[in-house]
C-alpha cells in the first residue's frame, strides 16, 4: 500500500528575511519593493531532488498537493508526474486561506503525513486545520521558525520523509509556536504558543522547539561576555563589527552604551554604530567600504543554529565575503550545555559543507573563556 503525503509550498515563505523585514506576513507587497526573491521553492526542491536521488527507489508514495507553484510546480520539475491536484489556485497571490483549504482537501483524502515548506506561520495555518489528526513535517524556509516540526536542513527532512514512509520513526508531540512579526520588527521578541501538534521526534534530524535560558547567574556571565567583545573591539579597532540577533547579544551591545536594533544585524566601527537594523542589500554596501569584517552570532537555545534561523540578511555572499575563522560564537554556559551541536543552514550548500567541514567550532562563554562545540 502507497504512503500518501500531501505536499504543501508556501511560495512566499521567507522572502522577507534578506530584505531586513523579520517574516513576510502582512509585508508581502513591501517585500517585492525592496527586491525580495522567493526561497521557499528552492528549499522544497532541494529537498525533493535530494531525496528522489538518495531514497525514493523502493518508496511507495502517492503523492497529493495544490496546483502551480502551492506544490505542483515543484514535484514536476523533480520528475515526478504521477500526482494529484486535490485544490486548484483561483488566483495568483497565494495566502493562508489557500493553505487551510488544502489541508482540509488532504484530511479529506486521509492522507498520513502533511509536508510542507514554510515557517512558523504556516505551521500555524496547518495546524490550525489539522490539529492533531496527523503528523506533519516542515522543509525549514521561513524567517522565524521555532516550532518542533521542522527538519534541520532539506537534507534532514528528506531522511526524515524516507524513514517515515518506511515506519521506523516515533510519532509525538511537538509544539506549534510563533512570533508576533508586529512586536519582533519593533524589537519585541514575543514567541506564543498556538497547540500540540502530531509530528516526528528524532532530535537528531528535526529542530526542537526554541529554548529561552534565563538565570541570575547568566547576568555575570553576560557580563564577562562583555568585556571579552569589547576586548575584541579595542584589539581588532581597524574591524567592522557585525552584530546578529539575540538576547545575549543585546545585552553586550547594551551595557557597552550602544542603541542597537535587538532583533536585527547592527554594525560598529571604532566605536560607533555606523549601521542599525540592516538588510541584505546595506550589509553588502557596507562591505564596500569596510574589507575586514567580524561577525559575532550566538545559536539558538537547544536548535543550536547561529545562521539560518531569524539572520536571513546574513546571505551566503556576505558570509563568504567576511570568512568563517572571522565568526565570533558567544553564548552563556546553561545555553551551550543543552545545545549539543552548532548549526548552519545559509541556504547554499556548498557553504554548509564548508562549515561543517571544520567539524568544530569554539564558543566564547566567558571571558577568555571558550568551549569546542561540534558542528552538527
Amino acid at each position: 500500500m502507497k504512503t500518501k503525503i500531501g505536499f504543501i509550498i508556501n511560495p512566499i515563505s521567507g522572502m522577507g528575511g534578506r530584505v531586513g523585514l523579520k517574516g513576510t506576513d502582512g509585508v508581502f507587497e513591501e517585500a517585492l519593493k525592496l527586491g525580495a526573491k522567493r526561497i521557499s521553492p528552492l528549499k522544497a526542491k532541494s529537498m525533493l531532488d535530494y531525496y528522489f536521488s538518495h531514497y525514493s527507489k523502493n518508496d511507495k508514495i502517492k503523492w497529493l498537493t495544490c496546483s502551480k507553484e502551492m506544490g505542483e510546480e515543484e514535484l514536476k520539475k523533480a520528475g515526478l508526474n504521477d500526482i494529484e491536484i486535490v485544490y486548484k489556485l483561483k488566483k495568483e497571490k497565494t495566502n493562508s486561506l489557500d493553505t487551510k483549504k488544502v489541508c482540509k482537501k488532504m484530511l479529506e483524502n486521509n492522507v498520513d503525513l502533511i509536508l510542507f515548506c514554510g515557517g512558523d506561520g504556516t505551521a500555524r495555518d496547518i495546524f490550525h486545520i489539522i490539529r492533531d489528526k496527523i503528523p506533519m513535517l516542515g522543509i525549514p524556509s521561513g524567517v522565524k521558525m521555532h516550532s518542533g516540526v521542522f527538519g534541520i536542513n532539506t537534507e534532514a527532512t528528506a531522511k526524515m520523509l524516507h524513514e517515515f514512509v518506511n515506519h521506523r520513526l516515533v510519532i509525538g508531540e511537538v509544539e506549534i509556536l510563533d512570533v508576533d512579526e508586529k512586536l519582533y520588527r519593533k524589537g519585541e521578541w514575543k514567541i506564543r504558543f498556538f497547540g500540540t501538534a502530531k509530528g516526528i521526534v528524532e532530535p537528531t534530524f528535526v529542530q526542537v522547539g526554541k529554548t529561552v535560558y534565563e538565570s541570575i547567574d547568566d547576568s555575570d556571565i553576560k557580563n564577562e561576555l562583555t568585556e571579552h567583545i569589547e576586548d575584541e573591539m579595542e584589539k581588532f579597532n581597524d574591524f567592522l563589527f557585525l552584530f546578529g540577533p539575540g538576547g545575549t547579544i543585546n545585552h553586550i551591545l547594551n551595557k557597552s552604551g550602544y542603541k542597537n536594533s535587538i532583533l536585527g544585524i547592527d554594525a560598529i566601527y571604532n566605536k560607533k554604530l555606523v549601521g542599525k537594523d540592516l538588510n541584505e542589500e546595506k550589509i553588502l554596501d557596507l562591505l564596500k567600504n569596510y574589507k575586514k569584517i567580524k561577525l559575532v552570532l550566538s545559536p539558538i537555545g537547544a536548535q543550536g543554529f547561529i545562521l539560518g534561523r531569524g539572520n536571513l540578511q546574513l546571505s551566503p555572499k556576505i558570509i563568504r565575503k567576511i570568512g568563517i575563522n572571522n565568526i565570533i560564537v558567544i553564548s552563556t554556559p546553561s545555553k551551550i550545555i543543552s545545545t549539543p551541536f552548532i548549526r548552519v543552514d545559509t541556504g547554499d550548500k556548498n557553504l554548509d559543507n564548508i562549515f561543517k567541514k571544520e567539524e568544530f567550532i569554539m564558543v566564547v562563554i566567558g571571558y577568555r573563556l571558550s568551549r569546542v562545540v561540534k558542528f552538527g
